[in-house]
């Protein structure tokens, strides 16, 4: 089964847990996510299964946009509400203004710290495994971008957000300085992805929506997104069958398209895709991922 699917992912599972079920249902081996989310997270997961996981590296620079809520009064170690509390509840008596005016010093590009307990390796290990055994992290600040990071509400310790922010960049740890900046220490308490790059919860589907679909290929591979709608940066072209051949042989090859983008998506009609090609000069094509 190839294609791309996107899944509305349940609280208390891991990414790779939904790798395992979709392996299940699908029957499908080589199944990769793209952007992890954590345990308690939920939404939107888009997964490349069969031969589309070749894609997975142009997709890897996508903005992830959410919503969810931050409660004010107590860190935790793991900068959510699975963690262990830092400290007692201060119950804190916050204004929605003081809120708000904290948080707008999360804008634009930025340094941010990951969580010690992340997927961030150090020497090859996951900072979380260290975190777990006790081992010092020591993880170093990555340039992150939050293009939005609006407070919506604040009902007594407990702020509703929505938020906008580069791949790699980690929501808890907003909301974890966000704390500190107050004073009062904070952790997340909630979270759900509402867009990764293009993909919203509109395309979702949830587990128990493919569950009722297991072993019948053709209705799964109905809900996978159309291959012309990926990676819409990169225009699509139809190459003939003497083209097609020159492509998947590796060799370059002369293709209908102008618009001087460097990478283009080559299709056998309107459904099957090829692979990826690179412009060499003008529409001399050179083959960079194939689908065969």
């Amino acid at each position: 089964m190839n294609g791309l699917l996107v899944i509305d992912k349940p609280a208390g599972m891991t990414s790779h847990d939904v790798v395992g079920i979709l392996r299940r249902i699908t029957g499908e081996r080589s199944i990769g996510h793209l952007g992890t989310l954590d345990p308690m997270a939920t939404g939107v997961l888009p997964l490349l299964l069969g031969k589309f996981t070749r894609l997975a590296q142009y997709f890897s620079s996508a903005e992830k946009s959410y919503s969810g809520t931050i409660r004010f009064g107590f860190a935790t170690d793991t900068y959510d509400a699975e963690g262990q509390p830092a400290g007692p509840d201060s119950l804190p008596a916050l204004t929605l203004e003081q809120v708000r005016a904290a948080a707008s010093r999360f804008h634009g590009e930025m340094e941010q710290m990951p969580p010690p307990f992340s997927a961030k390796k150090i020497a090859g290990t996951p900072a979380y495994k260290l975190a777990r055994e006790g081992k010092p992290v020591e993880l170093k600040a990555v340039k992150v971008c939050i293009a939005d990071f609006t407070i919506t509400d604040l009902q007594g310790t407990e702020a509703s957000f929505t938020m906008a922010i580069s791949a790699g960049g980690y929501v808890r740890s907003v909301a974890h300085e966000l704390g500190q900046i107050l004073g009062c220490g904070a952790h997340l308490s909630s979270l759900r992805r509402t867009q990764a790059g293009v993909f919203t919860l509109a395309e979702a589907h949830s587990l128990d929506e493919l569950q009722l679909l297991a072993g019948n290929a053709a209705a799964l591979e109905g809900l996978c997104l159309h291959p012309r709608s990926l990676l819409p940066e990169m225009p699509s072209v139809t190459g003939d069958a003497l083209t097609l051949g020159r492509l998947r042989n590796g060799a370059q090859a002369n293709l209908p398209e102008f618009s001087n983008a460097p990478l283009v998506k080559v299709f056998a009609g309107q459904n099957e895709l090829v692979g990826i090609a690179k412009r060499v000069a003008g529409t001399l094509f050179q083959p960079v991922v194939g689908m065969g």
